[in-house]
């Protein structure tokens, strides 16, 4: 992947130069090119990165979970600041 956002980098960069490398004829005429120029060469590059793979880093060691303790539920009530609200809490021993 390396290989193709170099290789769509340098054909942005030359064709980039060759936009710019040519006179203009009247002073607006190159400032539209380099625009121009700028958006193509932005899409190719933007493109380019868009379709890569994230870099993950590699293999990490996960722990085995402990075996499940032995839990329930209980209702249990709570001040909120507002009043008073009951709510389903996990217990476990």
């Amino acid at each position: 992947m390396k290989k193709t956002l170099v290789a769509a980098l340098t054909v942005a960069t030359v064709a980039g130069s060759l936009v710019t490398a040519t006179p203009p004829a009247k002073a607006n005429d190159g400032v539209g090119a380099g625009i121009a120029a700028g958006l193509i060469g932005g899409a190719i590059v933007g493109g380019a990165i868009a379709s890569s793979r994230p870099a993950y880093g590699g293999p990490v060691y996960v722990a085995e979970p402990p075996p499940p303790a032995p839990c329930y539920w209980q209702r249990q009530r709570y001040w909120d600041g507002y009043g008073w609200v009951v709510r389903p809490v996990r217990v476990c021993y």
